[in-house]
């Protein structure tokens, strides 16, 4: 009983995570602006690799192996918020525009040309 429970909590964290994994991807590819698509890699990408990783150590068990992936989770969620700050910080230096309403205005009058 015990192993149906750990099983099914292992699926449901890497479906999950899989799941925050590919809405991470879309996101890059739909999104406007670079700052729409850093925020989507930032929140997704983090939780994403976060949810896998911690369902990946409740499958492994308790070993050497599963405290790698628990350093590796705390890693991950310390640097990444950081790293798309700093991406953020210098896409605003070197001049990107943020998207707007007019940009989107513009955008469908380009489509339906």
């Amino acid at each position: 009983m015990i192993e149906v429970l750990r099983l099914t909590l292992v699926i449901a964290l890497l479906s999950i995570g899989a799941f925050l994994m590919l809405t991470a991807a879309v996101g890059m590819i739909r999104f406007p602006d670079v700052y729409s698509r850093m925020h989507a890699s930032g929140k997704c990408d983090t939780l994403g690799l976060s949810l896998m990783l911690g369902g990946l150590i409740i499958y492994q068990g308790f070993d050497l192996v599963s405290v790698k992936m628990l350093f590796i989770i705390f890693f991950v969620l310390f640097t990444g918020p950081i790293a798309i700050h700093s991406l953020f910080r210098a896409a605003i230096k070197s001049g990107h525009e943020m998207w707007t309403k007019d940009g989107w205005i513009q955008w469908k009058k380009g489509n339906n040309k």
